[in-house]
């Protein structure tokens, strides 16, 4: 019976050890949550850009407020050369687990970088691709649909036009703006085959990102030839073009984030890249082990990642009939009845 007993004990002494022992693990898993630290560096212009980098600082808030997360950033010099210094500096501090690069600039000096740091986790928001080259294991590109988006955005001009002219105006001209203007181009023509668009870009290096004194000369260039709205996608350089469009009273659609306080009346809409909520999406990733670096991550229209402004500050601009003629375009995107590259093409 003795001997029953002391069997009994030792395996209540087991289980109890087992359990402290997954306490201390759910402990210390809990407390390497909150002690993440994220390292961000911004792109060309900076914190305060009220689009792009904007959004990018209020996902980490986002991810500090809901998961206890600690995070750094480095803001770029001029035009951003320092950025792959900035990545470095990120990458070599120990207590930095993930670093997140902040648009397309930093595709080349992220992946030279991430090789060196196999142990680090990086992001760059807005990857761009290199045939024949391999993304290291521990680097995960993420990806909106700017295209779809813009094709949205086009349709949108191509409806609420009274002059039969609109236009587009990039911040560098790059691939991945290149999107946004022929996306934008083949929405205003699925809707409107007789729009006249008029395209322009602000520059061919990432200063052009940073300029709105710029992007408000060419702007009004623009409204100057007939079009009465523009689509923009320059970044800080946009609220140069927000700010001429207030001063002609014609209309704008801007991209990244809602930018209508910005010029209340006078922001048609605002094709959105929801930069914040996928930042969040990517942190969460890393907190439960579920993060895929070597691979591009896109966040589209079918979740609203990728979406356009509608509510009741612009309704009356857009028009209820025109918002259902493009919920109904967005829709057919995401069935895959429109299928949107240089040209739409209904199936």
């Amino acid at each position: 019976m003795k001997r029953k007993l002391s069997y009994f004990l030792f395996f209540l002494f087991i289980l109890s050890g087992c359990s402290a022992k997954s306490e201390n693990n759910r402990a210390e898993g809990e407390l390497s949550k909150k002690n993440l630290q994220v390292g961000l560096v911004f792109d060309v212009g900076g914190r305060g850009d009220k689009s792009f980098n904007d959004s990018a600082y209020n996902g980490l808030e986002m991810a500090k407020k809901q998961h206890g997360i600690n995070f750094l950033f480095v803001e770029p010099q001029g035009e951003g050369a320092d950025r792959e210094a900035a990545l470095r500096q990120m990458a070599s501090d120990p207590d930095v687990a993930l670093v997140i690069g902040v648009g397309l600039l930093f595709s080349d000096d992220i992946t030279v970088i991430a090789r060196e740091f196999p142990a680090k986790k990086f992001v760059c928001i807005d990857y761009i691709s290199k045939p024949g080259v391999q993304m290291p294991p521990n680097l995960q590109g993420v990806v909106f649909e700017e295209k779809r988006g813009s094709f949205l955005a086009g349709a949108l001009a191509g409806l609420v036009t009274k002059t039969n002219t609109v236009g587009f105006i990039g911040g560098m001209e790059s691939s991945v703006i290149k999107k946004f203007e022929t996306g934008f181009i083949s929405g205003v023509r699925s809707v409107n085959a007789g729009a006249r668009v008029i395209s322009g870009y602000i520059g061919m290096t990432g200063s052009a990102f940073a300029n709105p004194s710029k992007g408000k000369e060419v702007a009004l260039g623009q409204f100057g030839r007939g079009a009465d709205i523009i689509y923009e996608a320059a970044g800080a350089s946009g609220l140069g073009v927000i700010e001429a469009a207030r001063e002609s009273r014609k209309l704008v659609i801007c991209t990244d984030r809602d930018q209508e306080p910005e010029a209340p009346g006078f922001v048609l809409s605002s094709m959105t890249k929801a930069v914040d909520r996928a930042v969040l999406k990517t942190v969460e990733t890393v907190l439960d082990g579920t993060f895929k670096g070597g691979a591009v991550a896109v966040f589209g229209l079918a979740d609203r990642y990728t979406d356009y402004v509608y509510n009741d500050r612009n309704a009356a601009l857009v028009g209820t009939k025109t918002h259902e003629r493009i919920e109904d375009i967005r829709k057919k995107i995401v069935e895959g009845k429109i299928i949107v590259n240089e040209t739409a093409v209904v199936q």
